[in-house]
């Protein structure tokens, strides 16, 4: 297998886990920090440094509000993940955890 195969097998395998990769508007903002409660993500904070729930989080993406991450469930909650581009430092686990 050529290496970019390889690459495109690490980067496109992972999105068929998503349930949706929703299109950004042309001003949507980024994911720079995480919330937590005892140790899992409630929140994100975003580049205009507003601080949303998850579920507002999830709203938002899918409105196109938010670049760079799909939508996820594990069970009946919806989360946001990072769209795999092979990139670390922009992985949503990458980030600080803000208060």
């Amino acid at each position: 297998m050529q290496e970019e195969q390889k690459k495109a097998l690490r980067t496109e395998l992972p999105k068929l886990a998503l349930d949706d990769i929703p299109t950004p508007d042309s001003d949507a903002l980024t994911i720079t920090g995480l919330t937590k409660h005892r140790g899992r993500i409630s929140g994100y904070q975003l580049s205009d440094n507003r601080i949303v729930s998850r579920q507002e989080g999830v709203k938002l993406a899918k409105a196109g509000k938010i670049r760079g991450v799909g939508i996820a469930h594990r069970k009946d909650t919806e989360y946001l993940k990072s769209i795999p581009d092979d990139t670390e430092g922009n992985n949503l686990s990458s980030l600080p955890t803000v208060k």
